[in-house]
């Protein structure tokens, strides 16, 4: 049986930061927007980024396996979608001039089809790829941070997914994080987190953006 939980503000991003800064979007995996995406954005917002945190699961999220399966089941890739544009859209309206696109598991995902739309300026997935049916151009940098346990880590489908960005020229930069599986940076769920792995990759991704979305 799964656990299903109400998050405040349902439907409706949080922002963190000041206006004016470069424009980060942080995007959910399929537990939901649970409360660690929080304090990672906060993060982001002290070291000088505008952050926006839609919810693409309309005010519910999950804390156990069976509730982020039946959420990522019955999750529509149109509205999440279009949720995941209008947050990037929010950004783009708050002066933002340059926009990252930060997504974990599920939200990687989302985040690498809009890199693909040309939406971002730069994007990281944290466990996410996209197959050899869904390959296309992405038209930015790509970082990768890939568990060793899952389904995105020290796979055939991983490796394509880099030689196919590679293959068009796009910059990409993977990491792998030995001994992980892929919920490893969800603070929320501890008996998945790994502290040093996801401090790692938190550091990579904010040397990644200040990098890439510099004016």
């Amino acid at each position: 049986m799964s656990t299903l939980i109400d998050i405040p503000s349902p439907g409706w991003p949080l922002t963190f930061g000041a206006e004016g800064s470069p424009g980060i979007v942080l995007v959910h995996d399929g537990y939901g927007r649970l409360p660690f995406l929080e304090a990672y954005a906060a993060a982001l917002a002290k070291l000088g980024f505008f952050v926006v945190v839609p919810d693409l699961f309309n005010g519910v999220a999950a804390v156990d396996l069976a509730g982020m399966q039946e959420l990522e089941a019955r999750s529509d890739i149109g509205f999440s979608e279009a949720t995941l544009d209008d947050a990037i859209g929010m950004a783009r309206g708050a002066q933002a001039a340059r926009i990252g696109v930060i997504g974990i598991g599920l939200g990687g995902w989302y985040a690498l089809r809009a890199a693909q739309r040309g939406q971002a300026d730069a994007v990281i997935a944290y466990s996410a790829g996209l197959t050899s049916a869904e390959s296309g151009i992405i038209p930015c940098p790509v970082m990768l941070h890939f568990s060793e346990i899952g389904d995105w880590g020290s796979t055939l489908a991983a490796d394509e997914f880099v030689s196919r960005l590679k293959e068009v020229g796009t910059p990409v930069t993977r990491h792998l994080y030995p001994d992980t599986g892929d919920n490893f940076a969800n603070a929320t769920l501890v008996e998945f987190l790994d502290r040093a792995a996801a401090g790692l990759a938190f550091a990579r991704s904010v040397s990644f953006l200040q990098a890439q979305l510099a004016d």
